[in-house]
């Protein structure tokens, strides 16, 4: 079992289990986190990039702790922001990784494993394409013969 701590300082501790899974599925429609590599994109890609189903999958595992607490899908939802969330994430992969660890799913644990490094690859390219990035010449590109080649005044373009 892993914890993370949200926003509002409370510690929440997810374990993936049979229940677990069966929870997440009646809760949230086409989420079955036994197939994770199954759907187009597959469930994997969709939790890495679609944070409020990424959380709406971390609450529903966390459902019985929530209920125990008072604490509805709002307010989970309002405590779930930067660290928190991240903190979350990475327990519900390293849960996933060992609940299929565990049942001699190595093919899946893998796919787990391939996502994280194809998410951190893609983030590191992306960071890369925005630092070398030339504002002034994207700017020209988007407006083309209106920038500093315009020989009418403003007053003679007319408004859309």
């Amino acid at each position: 079992m892993k914890t993370f701590n949200d926003n509002a300082g409370r510690t929440w501790t997810l374990a993936v289990n049979v229940d677990a899974i069966k929870r997440v599925e009646g809760l949230i429609e086409g989420v079955n986190l036994a197939n994770l590599t199954h759907g187009d994109p597959p469930l994997l890609t969709r939790l890495e990039t679609d944070i409020v189903l990424l959380c709406d999958v971390i609450f529903a595992l966390v459902k019985p702790q929530a209920d125990q607490l008072g604490v509805s899908d709002e307010e989970f939802g309002k405590a779930m922001g930067g660290d928190a969330i991240i903190a979350a994430h990475d327990a519900l992969w390293e849960e996933l990784n060992g609940f299929f660890r565990q049942l001699r799913r190595t093919d899946t644990a893998r796919a787990i494993e391939k996502q994280a490094t194809l998410v951190k690859a893609t983030v590191a390219a992306i960071e890369q394409q925005v630092e070398t990035l030339d504002v002034d010449e994207v700017i020209a590109k988007a407006l083309g013969s209106f920038v500093g080649n315009s020989r009418e005044s403003p007053a003679s373009i007319p408004d859309p």
